[in-house]
């Protein structure tokens, strides 16, 4: 081909393979900060959990909360989004109600002042309350999802802790950080408390514990792992050093989450005058299962076992379930996420074991469990991943259509 023709009809340019893989999305996606990364996982979830939320609010009929057909700011302020908006408009009760038959009704007292308090704040420079309380839900839960990244980066590689990440972000109860609830400023504390408490920065824990505690119901169950990392610490001193001001600010710190922990209760007591006014409160919720009765820790799992199952599997079935999960700490993909979140495993549930009645709310209240997302993030198989992030998603329909659609007289609340 002549100089001429040549010029006329160029030969095509080929695409440089390297400037093409430079670009490519999977590089895009590798050369992106890990908070990046975190972001972009966060935002997909959401949108995932939102886009199902609106379906079921588009088959929402009228109830006492919402018109039929509510929109997606109106519908995740239902529930105990509404508990909360009159907490920050009126405050809490200084006498408590009572039922026809003179028992403590269900009242205010049963919620924490954080969430309301920093809603407010919000609608008093003219935010909607709607509007700000899911803001602020869906803030934090970004939030916590980036202390849950550091966290597992402190046990797992940089993939596996990013899909711990995805799991947190994706889990079948993971709407409610779109909703009106303290859920996801009580993930970020408990996130951040846990970072402290790897790291050993003991100090700063105490103004994380100290907002929790007001937050949403766990300081408690920290201080029994504040104890237990403090005795693990003294025996294994020999090979990993517990100077003296260690044990000295480690055990303050785990009397002050104690001390906090019944902090509510206390002032509960203080501006009712009834000792048990928080407790009261609390038991009101599970009266319409099983009646109103005393508090008597380490029995609400086999009454409810009873309510639901009847004998012997009423009995059966709670001590199955607490030996299964104290195995579990124990198999090998749970032990990589280190000794101080198995504690915190470990000291949760036997919270729950030993103060919770299980009824519909069980699942959002087993959600402080979620650093065991870490365990579930060690497999590398794609069918196991993909696997793991199609069910979650199944089950926040799931979750959604019992706790959360309202259906007639609904007794399944969230």
């Amino acid at each position: 081909m002549d100089a001429e023709a040549e010029a006329a009809h160029p030969e095509p340019r080929r695409p440089d393979p390297h400037r093409v893989e430079r670009w490519s999305p999977r590089v895009r996606w590798r050369l992106l900060p890990w908070w990046g990364r975190v972001l972009l996982v966060y935002l997909a979830a959401r949108a995932i959990s939102i886009v199902i939320v609106l379906q079921f609010a588009r088959e929402q009929a009228a109830s006492a909360w919402t018109d039929a057909r509510p929109g997606y700011l109106e519908y995740a302020n239902i529930w105990d989004g509404r508990w909360y908006e009159f907490i920050a408009a009126a405050g809490y009760p200084t006498e408590l109600p009572l039922t026809d038959d003179g028992h403590v009704a269900e009242n205010a007292w049963a919620f924490l002042p954080v969430f309301p308090g920093i809603v407010r704040i919000l609608t008093v420079v003219g935010v909607p309350w709607d509007a700000a309380s899911v803001l602020v839900a869906l803030v934090a839960g970004l939030a916590a999802a980036l202390a849950m990244h550091r966290l597992m980066s402190r046990f797992l590689d940089p993939d596996q802790a990013l899909f711990a990440v995805v799991l947190f972000c994706v889990a079948p109860v993971s709407p409610i950080m779109g909703f009106a609830y303290a859920e996801s400023l009580g993930f970020l504390w408990l996130a951040l408390a846990l970072l402290l408490l790897v790291d050993r920065r003991y100090g700063w824990l105490v103004p994380v514990i100290g907002i929790w505690a007001f937050t949403r119901p766990g300081a408690l169950a920290f201080a029994l792992t504040l104890g237990l990392h403090w005795i693990v610490r003294w025996f294994t001193r020999s090979r990993d050093p517990f100077p003296v001001r260690e044990r000295v600010v480690a055990a303050s710190v785990a009397l002050f989450a104690g001390l906090v922990g019944l902090a509510w209760p206390a002032i509960a007591w203080a501006a009712t005058g009834e000792p048990a006014a928080y407790t009261d409160t609390e038991l009101a919720w599970r009266a319409p299962y099983i009646g109103y009765a005393e508090l008597v820790p380490l029995t609400p799992w086999f009454q409810s076992g009873d309510w639901w199952l009847g004998q012997p599997m009423g009995t059966i079935l709670p001590i199955a379930l607490a030996a299964g999960f104290g195995v579990l700490l124990f198999t090998p993909w749970v032990r990589r996420l280190g000794v101080d979140i198995r504690l915190w495993l470990a000291s949760y549930a036997l919270y729950l074991f030993a103060v919770f009645f299980p009824q519909s709310s069980t699942f959002r209240l087993l959600a402080p469990l979620f650093p065991i997302a870490g365990a579930l993030a060690v497999p590398r198989s794609r069918w196991w991943r993909g696997g793991l992030v199609i069910a979650s998603i199944a089950l926040q329909v799931v979750w959604l259509r019992v706790g959360w659609f309202i259906d007639g007289y609904d007794w399944t609340p969230p």
